[in-house]
C-alpha cells in the first residue's frame, strides 16, 4: 500500500520511542515495541524524504525504507535519546543505502537487452570468429572458381567500392559489359557459394 495513503494516528514526539532502549544490545520486548513505534512515526516521512532521493523510483524506496527499518531492528541502541532524533538518524541511514547503491550501480557495467544476452547464450567462445573465417575461405573458394573477367568484374564493383562507371573505366571495357557480367558473375557467385553449403 502506496505511503501517501496511510492513515496516521495522533501526532507524537518523534523520539518517544528513544526511551525504550534496553540498552543491551540484543531486542527485547521493549526494543520489538521501539521498532514498532519508529516504523509508525517515521516510516511514511522516511518513504516521501528516500523518493526524492531515489528520483521518483517507488520500489527503490520501498526497498530503502525496508532496508532502513531493518538495520534501525539490528541496531536498537543508536536510538538513544542522547546521540539524537530517531529520525535523524533513520535519514542519514537510508541516504548512505541510497549513495551506496548508486555507487554500486556506476561500479557494475551496464546491462544488455534481452536480445544480446539471448544471443550470447547460444553463442560458444570462439564460435562467431571460426565461422567468419570459414565463410570468408568458403566465399574465397568461390570466387577462385569463377572466370577471371566475371571475378575482375565483381572485384572492382563490390570490394573496390567503384561504379559500373568506374569499373568500365579501369577495366577499359564498355558499361553495357561491365553490367551484364556483374549480373551473371553474381548468379555464378551465388550457385559456388549453395554448393559450398553457403545460403547468400
Amino acid at each position: 500500500m502506496p505511503w501517501s495513503s496511510r492513515k496516521r494516528g495522533p501526532r507524537t514526539d518523534p523520539d518517544r520511542s528513544a526511551n525504550r532502549v534496553s540498552g543491551k544490545g540484543t531486542l527485547s520486548i521493549a526494543d520489538e515495541e521501539l521498532l514498532r513505534t519508529l516504523y509508525a512515526e517515521h516510516a511514511g516521512a522516511l518513504f516521501h524524504y528516500v523518493l526524492r532521493l531515489t528520483s521518483g523510483d517507488w520500489q527503490w524506496a520501498e526497498d530503502v525504507v525496508q532496508e532502513t527499518m531493518l538495520r534501525a531492528w539490528q541496531h536498537p541502541t543508536a536510538f538513544d535519546p542522547a546521540r539524537g532524533p530517531a529520525r535523524a538518524w533513520l535519514c542519514t541511514v537510508a541516504r548512505h543505502l541510497v549513495i551506496d547503491a548508486h555507487r554500486a550501480r556506476q561500479a557494475r557495467p551496464s546491462e544488455a537487452g534481452g536480445e544480446a544476452l539471448e544471443w550470447t547464450a547460444e553463442q560458444k567462445p570462439g564460435e562467431d570468429e571460426i565461422e567468419k573465417a570459414l565463410e570468408s575461405w568458403a566465399v574465397a573458394d568461390a570466387l577462385r572458381s569463377l572466370t577471371p573477367d566475371h571475378r575482375a568484374v565483381l572485384l572492382e564493383t563490390y570490394y573496390r567500392g567503384r561504379t559500373m562507371v568506374e569499373a568500365a573505366q579501369v577495366l577499359g571495357i564498355p558499361l553495357g559489359t561491365v553490367k551484364s557480367r556483374t549480373y551473371y558473375a553474381l548468379h555464378a557467385l551465388r550457385l559456388a557459394l549453395q554448393e559450398r553449403g553457403i545460403e547468400p
